[in-house]
């Protein structure tokens, strides 16, 4: 069973039922479109497990970590690492973008085809007109909305609803109180939540034995959905933010090493499960459990403080959005000739650090709204580009997903201790 698993997690496992998922949506749409239904359900039940795991979790850490005396001490080390991290992803992507220049050089035929996915008929003398064609922007959140939007009325609607950043903070401010209980007291809660600790563990691990079936029913159902004309016309993007996440996974994984102490083959092992589960989930929340069994298990970093940190990196630390924001936006300036500067890419990098965490808690077409904010600092015409970004969403999720996962792990090793080698 365990050889299975490490099979059906492997990258290249994952890589080859992705490819051949696409293939037979390609080959047999009719046949493959009901096949989503089934990664719909794989989802579902990975989040089920979620909000109970990350809510035992954060209680269970700070529990502890009241009793060592070491809860204050780690706040300011995390506000520090998160937002250097956050700074970092956004600079090595402005990086990469640069070398891969996606959007600068495009063809006639694909600019004309680019101007058909925004909506135009397809002459070429009106792609111009087509890009820049008004549509509704997304709706932006008030400062207040958004602190509003933090505070649950009603923890019980927030778990129903699967509001994971109200549920974060209730588990803060609970395991914070549960923190100054006597440990006479507090020992029956403490046995209980482990408990559903450990049965989410094993539920999770119940749960991805499928796994390899599960992404060939994804990438069948996306493809039959979607078809690939919109990833043939968006291949310059869609190809140079693979670069890009590429180039930010690498670094975040010789942190992981460095900070472990261990090869960077141990490291790729480690990483092996939470890097699949981000590209087969697009939901970074429901890898926690394997991003904390790796850094603890694999990479033997302290459990205590593993356990706060993981969901705390998820909600708040957005590192695949941030690249997004950089990449999307430098491939817009290049697709309307609009030239950066230096003072241009540190703005670009400031604010897509800043944005990135405000899409806690958002996935999906909505995450990509939010770039339209970073366009709007470096006068960027984002709302025409809108629907070409949604129509290759799906494949850079899974970058943005693998991303967020990784660089977590790398910011959880970095406010860590370093394991203690015996």
């Amino acid at each position: 069973m365990q050889r299975f698993q490490s099979l059906a997690i492997n990258p290249l496992t994952v890589l080859a039922c992705v490819l051949l998922g696409a293939t037979l949506g390609w080959a047999a749409p009719d046949a493959a479109r009901p096949l989503a239904l089934v990664g719909l359900v794989y989802v579902d039940l990975l989040t089920m497990v979620v909000l109970p795991f990350m809510m035992a979790a954060v209680v269970l850490s700070l529990q502890q970590l009241y009793r060592e005396g070491g809860a204050g001490r780690i706040v300011q080390r995390v506000v520090l690492v998160f937002l250097l991290l956050a700074l970092a992803a956004a600079a090595l992507a402005a990086i990469g973008t640069l070398l891969v220049h996606p959007g600068g050089g495009m063809s006639d035929s694909t600019r004309a085809a680019l101007g058909q996915i925004v909506g135009d008929a397809g002459e070429r003398g009106n792609v111009a007109i087509a890009l820049f064609k008004s549509v509704p922007p997304p709706a932006s959140a008030s400062a207040q909305e958004i602190v509003r939007s933090l505070i649950p009325s009603n923890i019980f609607a927030a778990l129903a609803n699967g509001e994971t950043l109200k549920a974060l903070v209730f588990a803060l401010l609970f395991g914070f109180a549960v923190g100054q209980v006597p440990g006479r007291i507090s020992g029956g809660l403490q046995n209980a939540l482990e408990t559903v600790y450990k049965a989410c563990q094993t539920l999770t691990g119940w749960i991805n034995l499928p796994l390899p079936f599960i992404l060939i029913c994804m990438s069948a159902g996306q493809v039959a959905r979607s078809g690939v004309a919109p990833l043939a016309a968006m291949a310059g993007f869609v190809i140079g933010f693979l670069a890009v996440s590429a180039l930010v996974i690498a670094v975040a994984m010789m942190l992981v090493r460095q900070r472990a102490g261990v090869g960077v083959g141990a490291v790729m092992t480690a990483m092996r499960e939470p890097f699949a589960l981000g590209v087969a989930t697009n939901n970074s929340a429901a890898c926690m459990p394997a991003m904390v069994a790796a850094l603890v298990g694999r990479l033997g970093f302290a459990r205590a403080r593993v356990e706060l940190l993981v969901p705390l990196s998820v909600a708040l630390l957005r590192a695949g959005p941030v690249a997004y924001f950089v990449c999307g936006t430098m491939f817009i300036a290049a697709l309307y000739g609009r030239p950066l500067s230096g003072a241009d890419l540190a703005l670009l990098v400031g604010m897509a650090a800043v944005t990135g965490f405000a899409s806690s808690g958002m996935a999906g077409v909505v995450t990509v709204s939010l770039m339209g904010v970073v366009c709007a600092h470096l006068a960027l015409p984002f709302e025409a580009a809108f629907v070409l970004f949604v129509a290759v969403d799906p494949v850079c999720a899974m970058a943005r997903t693998a991303v967020t996962v990784i660089v977590n792990c790398a910011a959880v090793s970095l406010i860590c201790a370093r394991p203690v080698k015996l």
